[in-house]
Order: structure tokens, then C-alpha cells, then sequence
């Protein structure tokens, strides 16, 4: 692994300025670590070296010539299959799709670009991005870099992967039912769902639905703020963007504003079973040991009080599996992957009653969680209900003893908070036994992600698990 790659986006940002390093030296760093570690991952399924060979050439040559360069200037980043890149092959993780090569980026991607980060390939992803186990019939599985026979995560696993395995300092993700959050909590890395329109997604056939969320992944707090500085900000091509730009973060990038003592006397409401949802006792031990005493050690006042959630698990089936038959209907003629041809049945199934019973008990939950914010600042739950499974296996059969009947059912301490419509992350916070990463989520109040990420930020710099590389050498 190289010295460079294993650095954070935040010091490798320094460096570019400065010109102790050229973005063409970090690029080749980080081809290097690719071309060693990612036939054994599988996490970039399209590599992009040329075009951003030259598009790091042409940001060394603008900055020497002392023009003004971009926020992101010179770094890395990979873009997650779903999201259309110019140029560059975007399969959606679908057989139909092997040879799609759009003329045009999303927004995520454009803004990447435009802030000066190198585009440096795609990374995996399910089917349509339908699940939290990231494999395709395109390309195959992604593997979990701590462990090679276990899963990354999805469907943002492909990302996840190469953040943990030095691929990339930066990626970007998607969340539904737990996309960005889950393969962080599986790969031990950062990955935050913000809240509904700050990172605005372009294009969008239901440009008004707020369930599913485009966000930045990173190894470390600090660099998805960096990263939230380009990538956030209104766009009038999506109609729930929200106002202002990406200020708010890039003023937040400096050690006092995102490592003040927050903790002390910090309220932390701890859900062990969000609405009684199982969870594996290897993942409990994990957050008790690791999460909770740090928490309570640094001045945090930690009570087990679990949100009410009733209702969530019916308005997140119900709209999910209404979306997916309206917009995968007719993608899966031919049944590729029987969970998401399920999933499409179940919405057909689905009537204007159904919707209105599942959009009022999604009001329902939301107004409950702001009553929860009156008495606590954060939530702390699991992200992910078990450790990282055999990368074989579709998913999870059995949670400490509770049959889990479908591909949903193993993802719901992630989902129930995707209906709440509040900013989420998921932190590293230990290390089983055998050493499969166990990640810590965190749930702000309405609007509270620049909050949310100082409180994740002040926990991540007391225990830096950041630093701890999977074992690829």
C-alpha cells in the first residue's frame, strides 16, 4: 500500500495545493493500488484510467500555470454504477445495460467534476441497486476487504470496498433502505445519508420522492464534509432541493469547528432492537463495548430509550415496492434476479389505499422522531443488524434464531430510519472477534447533518479506527 493512498482526502488536499505532490502522482498511486488489490475485491467494475490520466495532466498544468482550481482539485474519486457518467460505461448493475455508455453526468457526478476531483472509474453495485448485498450477473461480487469470503455491503458495496481497500479517498453513493450506510458499517468507513435534497439527484423520474438519497462516502468524517462542501447545494432541476450551496461544510472544514467538545453532556438516546428488530449478538457486544462506554467516557449522557417507530416497516414497503414496480416494471422482463421481480409483484399489488395508509404512517413516524429530538440530540442504534456474511450468499437466512423471510428483512435498522427522512451515518466503531468491522449509526433531528457530522467527527478523532487497513498485503 502506498504512503499517499492510505492518507485522508482532507491532508491529500493539502498536499495538491501546496505542490508537494502532483495529481497525476496521486492518481498513478492509486492506479497502482487498484491494479494490485482489485482483482481480489471486485469493488471498480469500470476503470476510467485514460480519460482521468489526462484529466489529472490537465488540473497539474492549470495549477502550475496559477489558475484558480477546484475545491476537490486532483483527487481521486469513484462514481457508483447508478449514476450516469459522460463517456464512461454505467450498467446499473443490469445484464440490459453491459454496454451503456451515457453523454451525459448526473449531478453528483458533474459537480465532482466541476470542483476538480478525478473520476477515476465506477464501482459496483446489485441489480438496480436493489439490495444490501452488492453482486450482479454484469459483474459478479464485491468482497469485503477485511475479510475476502464475506460480503462489502450494498449497494453502495463496491464503493465501501474501495474506500476500505485504498483505492480511492472519495466515492459516491446512493441510499434507499440503508445503500450508503450498510457497506460503511460492513467495509469500516463512513457513509452518510443527509437529509432529503441537500445533495440533490439529477436525473430522477420521481424527482419529488424523498426516500431515496444520493451522498458521499469517505474513511473519514472529515472527508465526506470535504466532500459535502461540492456535491451539496440547490439545483432548480430537482424539485425538493434545498437552498444555499455547499458553504455551510467547507466553513465547517477546520479542527475547532468539527472536533469542538461536543460529547460532553451530549444527550444519546441508545436503541439496542429498533421496533424490535433482531440483531446479532456479535454486533451488540461490538456497539456496548466500543460505542456506548466511549460515549459515556467522554461525557456523553447515554440512556436506552428506543424511538417509536410503529408504522415505518409498513410505509417503507409499501413505497418501495410501489416505486419498484413503477419504475423497474419493465426492466425485468426477463426475472434476472428473482428479489427484485418479487419486490415488483408486491407493488402491483399495491393500491391508492395502500399509499395513503403508508404515507400517513410515515407522517406519523416523522412527527414522533421530532418529539424524540426534544429530550435527546443524537440517536445511536446499529447500522446493520449482523456482521458481514459469507459473500455467497444473497442474504441472511436467520438473526439470532428469527427467520428472515425476504431480502428486506435483515436491512430494517437501516430502512425504518430512511422513512424518517432525518440525516444518518454510519462511523466505524469495532471490530469483532475474527475482525469483521462493526459500524455505529447516528440519527440527527430535522436538518441537523452539519450537527450530526461535528458529533460523528469528535467520536471518530477520540478512536481513529479509520486507521486500522485491511489485511491485503
Amino acid at each position: 500500500m502506498s504512503e499517499l493512498t492510505d492518507k485522508p482526502a482532507t491532508e491529500l488536499k493539502q498536499l495538491l495545493l501546496s505542490r508537494e505532490i502532483s495529481a497525476r502522482e496521486l492518481l498513478d498511486a492509486h492506479l497502482r493500488g487498484i491494479e494490485a488489490t482489485n482483482p481480489r475485491v471486485n469493488a471498480i467494475v469500470t476503470l476510467a484510467a485514460d480519460q482521468a490520466t489526462a484529466a489529472a495532466t490537465a488540473a497539474d498544468d492549470a495549477l502550475a500555470r496559477g489558475e484558480q482550481v477546484g475545491y476537490l482539485h486532483g483527487l481521486p474519486v469513484a462514481c457508483k454504477d447508478l449514476q450516469e457518467t459522460r463517456g464512461v460505461r454505467t450498467t446499473f448493475g443490469s445484464t440490459r445495460y453491459a454496454d451503456h455508455v451515457p453523454h451525459f453526468d448526473a449531478l453528483i457526478v458533474s459537480r465532482l467534476r466541476d470542483a476538480g476531483a478525478i473520476m477515476i472509474g465506477k464501482t459496483n453495485t446489485p441489480e438496480f441497486g436493489a439490495g444490501s448485498q452488492t453482486y450482479n450477473a454484469v459483474f459478479g461480487v464485491t468482497r469485503n476487504p477485511y475479510d475476502l469470503t464475506r460480503t462489502a455491503g450494498g449497494s453502495s458495496g463496491g464503493a465501501a470496498a474501495a474506500l476500505a481497500a485504498r483505492m480511492v479517498p472519495l466515492a459516491s453513493g446512493s441510499d434507499m433502505g440503508g445503500s450508503l450506510r450498510n457497506p460503511a458499517s460492513f467495509c469500516n468507513v463512513v457513509g452518510l445519508r443527509p437529509s432529503a435534497g441537500l445533495v440533490p439527484s439529477w436525473p430522477s423520474a420521481v424527482g419529488w420522492s424523498t426516500l431515496g438519497v444520493d451522498g458521499p462516502m469517505a474513511r473519514t468524517v472529515g472527508d465526506v464534509v470535504l466532500m459535502l462542501g461540492a456535491i451539496a447545494g440547490y439545483d432548480d432541476r430537482s424539485p425538493i432541493a434545498l437552498p444555499g450551496n455547499g458553504s455551510a461544510f467547507r466553513e465547517a472544514l477546520n479542527e475547532e469547528a468539527l472536533n469542538e467538545e461536543v460529547l460532553q453532556g451530549l444527550r444519546v438516546g441508545w436503541s439496542r432492537h429498533p421496533d424490535g428488530a433482531p440483531v446479532a449478538p456479535e454486533v451488540t457486544s461490538v456497539l456496548d463495548a466500543d460505542g456506548r462506554t466511549l460515549l459515556e467516557t467522554l461525557g456523553a449522557h447515554v440512556v436506552d430509550d428506543e424511538p417509536n417507530l410503529r408504522g415505518a416497516d409498513d410505509a417503507f414497503r409499501t413505497i418501495r415496492a410501489w416505486l419498484f414496480a413503477g419504475l423497474l416494471g419493465n426492466e425485468m422482463r426477463d426475472g434476472t434476479n428473482t428479489d427484485i421481480a418479487w419486490n415488483i409483484e408486491r407493488g402491483r399489488l399495491v393500491t391508492g389505499a395502500d399509499l395513503m395508509r403508508a404515507e400517513q404512517n410515515r407522517t406519523k413516524v416523522y412527527h414522533r422522531m421530532r418529539a424524540y429530538f426534544e429530550r435527546h440530540d443524537v440517536l445511536a442504534l446499529p447500522t446493520a443488524q449482523v456482521v458481514p456474511f459469507d459473500a455467497d450468499v444473497h442474504w441472511p437466512r436467520d438473526i439470532d434464531g428469527v427467520a428472515q423471510e425476504n431480502y428486506l428483512d435483515w436491512m430494517r435498522s437501516c430502512y425504518l430510519i430512511s422513512v424518517t427522512g432525518l440525516p444518518a451515518i454510519s462511523i466505524p466503531c469495532g471490530f469483532t472477534s475474527d475482525g469483521l468491522p462493526v459500524g455505529l449509526q447516528l440519527v440527527g433531528p430535522p436538518g441537523g447533518d452539519l450537527r450530526l457530522l461535528r458529533i460523528a467527527a469528535a467520536i471518530e478523532q477520540a478512536h481513529p479506527l479509520w486507521r486500522r487497513s485491511p489485511p491485503l498485503e
